[in-house]
């Protein structure tokens, strides 16, 4: 934690505000300690008496968290009005929540102030400087968010800089500018907290919303006028269209800007984190997420490819592991023969001296990528292509003489799947064994799959610890009534890792056996190192 800069993360409680998110009390501790591995100085919990759930986290955290980088924050409002502080229960919440931090939320647009408060300005400025004197004199830190800062600001400038004055003035530390509304742009942004720079004395800081899409880059224009505080969220959660992502505002500010803001060490845990909280907050990680999705630094064209063949820099902003990351190339039909050696480079294929097998792979992703094929997200079957195309390409694991599926519904409502598999496995003398293999399964693949698991386990044992992981089915090109070109990618794990395959057909449970096939065999010749 940098004294002279503060990295404020507020995904408990203004991330918890998304959609579709709902942290559990052991979900916030477990997301608490992640923010703290990527080093930020201050973790605002939650709102102690207004959600029972806050107040139990705040209660746990005393014996349940040690933070080594970051402090806790208790978040909660200025004493209500006509009250005095000392009778304000949500006041004395803040007190027993035991942080050695409060952030407190404060109207500074006085149109919120007269129609949301039903108070005067007058008596708004009271209310900010009785709590923050009162949480002062019992031995608490206080940070204010001016709410509704740059809408208040622009209708009338006087109040917003009044309550920073009075807030200051209590002994508050940081008087934050929040652009609650999420409307402001950079340019803006960086106008109003010069002007405001130059008419109070204290610490500034920034919460921006990101309704226009601008409140990472907002937030760095409010650094670079003069705010040594920023708040965000992980991953950018927030109401409506969210937050400053913590990860983005991090990573901005220490690679672009040149502010150590997190300890050097906690820069690359980064993308682990960020994965870490979307499974805690149970949203799919963000891809394209600048910095730390998995898209960050894949490259798929070919002009692309070539430049990074000579140098990774020519078509990367920085190195990705300085965030924890790497670079993938993606090979599609965009693809050239440099992004085909720099993939099997990638997967530790051996591609020297292999020019024509390097040109017939470049010519086959064409023309299977045109049929629906895609290899971006199916490494394993990518590599065997690759594999299949050099001199020493192994025999197939089979010869297919046929399949068959079939799909029974019992009067009692029981639907009972069954797939027969009739298999050639190759014998070392040139000669074969027939092998007929018949499973039932939950559904047609899922018996198509153990059919055939069946019939190669004896040759190939390693298969028996080999698992369907995940299945997903896109419809590429709808022909009329229900037929259309399907695409299966198929998830396989042998409990030490996974890898993905795809297939594509008319037919969804052919589509599948092509997967189904480079799963298996993926296992055997790449996972069994043979």
């Amino acid at each position: 934690m940098s004294p002279e800069f503060h990295v404020f993360d507020t995904t408990l409680r203004d991330g918890a505000q998304r959609e579709g998110v709902s942290y559990s009390v052991a979900d916030k501790l477990a997301v608490a300690r992640l923010l703290d591995e990527v080093g930020v100085g201050f973790i605002e919990g939650g709102w102690p008496g207004a959600l029972p759930k806050d107040t139990e986290f705040f209660a746990r955290a005393r014996t349940e968290l040690q933070l080594r980088h970051a402090q806790l924050v208790a978040f909660g409002a200025t004493r209500k009005a006509g009250v005095r502080v000392e009778d304000d229960v949500q006041v004395q919440a803040l007190l027993d929540a035991g942080t050695p931090v409060v952030c407190l939320v404060a109207k500074s647009d006085v149109r919120h102030v007269r129609d949301a408060l039903r108070t005067t300005p007058e008596e708004n400025l009271a209310m900010v400087t009785d709590t923050v004197a009162h949480l002062v004199a019992q031995g608490r830190r206080v940070f204010v968010d001016c709410e509704h800062f740059f809408d208040g600001y622009a209708a009338d400038a006087d109040h917003p800089i009044a309550v920073l004055q009075a807030a200051f003035a209590a002994g508050a530390e940081v008087g934050v500018l929040c652009d609650t509304n999420g409307g402001m742009l950079p340019m803006g942004v960086g106008r109003v907290v010069a002007e405001v720079r130059g008419r109070v004395e204290g610490r500034l800081g920034i919460h921006c919303q990101d309704d226009t899409g601008c409140a990472v880059a907002n937030t760095l224009a409010a650094v670079e006028a003069g705010v040594t505080h920023v708040q965000g969220t992980a991953n950018g959660y927030g109401e409506r269209a969210g937050n400053a992502d913590t990860f983005a505002v991090i990573a901005n500010l220490v690679t672009k800007m040149g502010l150590p803001v997190v300890p050097a060490e906690c820069l690359t845990e980064l993308k682990r984190v960020s994965h870490a909280i979307a499974e805690l907050a149970n949203i799919a990680p963000d891809d394209h997420q600048p910095y730390v999705g998995a898209s960050a630094f894949a490259h798929k064209a070919g002009l692309h490819a070539s430049a990074i063949k000579v140098s990774p820099a020519l078509y990367n902003h920085l190195e990705p592991e300085v965030v924890g990351n790497d670079m993938r190339i993606l090979v599609t039909e965009m693809a050239g023969r440099a992004s085909v050696e720099l993939k099997g480079r990638e997967l530790g294929v051996d591609l020297t001296g292999q020019s024509d097998a390097v040109s017939r792979v470049v010519d086959q992703v064409k023309v299977l990528e045109a049929d629906g094929w895609s290899f971006e997200a199916a490494d394993a079957s990518f590599e065997l292509l690759l594999r299949g195309q050099l001199p020493d390409a192994p025999a197939p694991l089979f010869e297919l003489e046929s399949w068959r599926t079939s799909v029974e519904h019992w009067g009692n409502g029981v639907v009972v799947s069954e797939a027969t598999v009739k298999v050639h496995l190759p014998n070392p003398d040139g000669t074969s064994e027939r092998v007929i293999c018949t499973a039932e399964g939950n559904g047609p693949v899922n018996a198509l799959d153990s059919a055939l698991r069946q019939a190669l386990v004896s040759r190939h044992p390693e298969l028996a610890d080999v698992s369907l992981a995940d299945y997903k089915v896109r419809i590429l090109g709808w022909k009329g009534g229900t037929s259309a070109t399907t695409r299966v990618l198929v998830d396989s794990t042998d409990g030490a890792g996974e890898w993905t395959t795809v297939g594509v057909h008319d037919n969804i449970v052919e589509a599948s056996w092509h997967a189904l096939v480079d799963a298996l065999t993926y296992a055997v010749r790449v996972r069994g190192g043979s």
